[in-house]
């Protein structure tokens, strides 16, 4: 990397849940390809959690755009975050490439986010990094390569 490169020339936001209060129950970013990027990395973030509230996070994997054959990608997935604890936290889940099931055709992956007991607010980011083409540009800059995330809107 160069002394001139900034982190945003190689490191992309590829899905989200926004930031928001969710009910109990699972939210997820849109499933994205692997192929632009060697390294990745899921940013949960907590606000004010419900009253005996819970977060869980993983990382999954799938065989395309659609999910077909879904599953989690095992050892990346957090340790609960409970209301206790857990007011005003971010957990970040670092995975590669390599951590796919790529033998048997897993090439795409999502955050997945899950609230128990009560309504909470929480946010999810998916960024890639070690991107394979630099700079990253928005998805409707660079739509053949699909680098980021629609929702980015600038890049300063």
């Amino acid at each position: 990397m160069h002394i001139n490169t900034k982190i945003s020339d190689g490191t992309g936001i590829l899905g989200s849940v926004d930031p928001v209060s969710t009910g109990p129950g699972t939210v997820t970013t849109a499933w994205v390809p692997v192929a632009n990027f060697l390294s990745f990395m899921a940013l949960v973030a907590t606000g004010i959690l419900g009253a005996s509230a819970t977060v869980d996070a993983k990382i999954q994997q799938a065989q395309d755009v659609g999910g077909t054959g879904a599953k989690d990608i095992p050892g990346k997935a957090l340790t609960q975050i409970v209301k206790a604890s857990g007011d005003g936290k971010q957990a970040l889940i670092d995975f590669r490439v390599q951590d796919l099931d790529t033998n048997n055709g897993f090439g795409f992956v999502r955050v997945s986010l899950t609230v128990g007991v009560a309504a909470s607010q929480v946010a999810a980011y998916l960024l890639g990094g070690s991107a394979r083409f630099e700079p990253i540009k928005d998805a409707t800059a660079a739509p053949a390569i699909n680098l980021g995330a629609a929702t980015v809107v600038q890049i300063v």
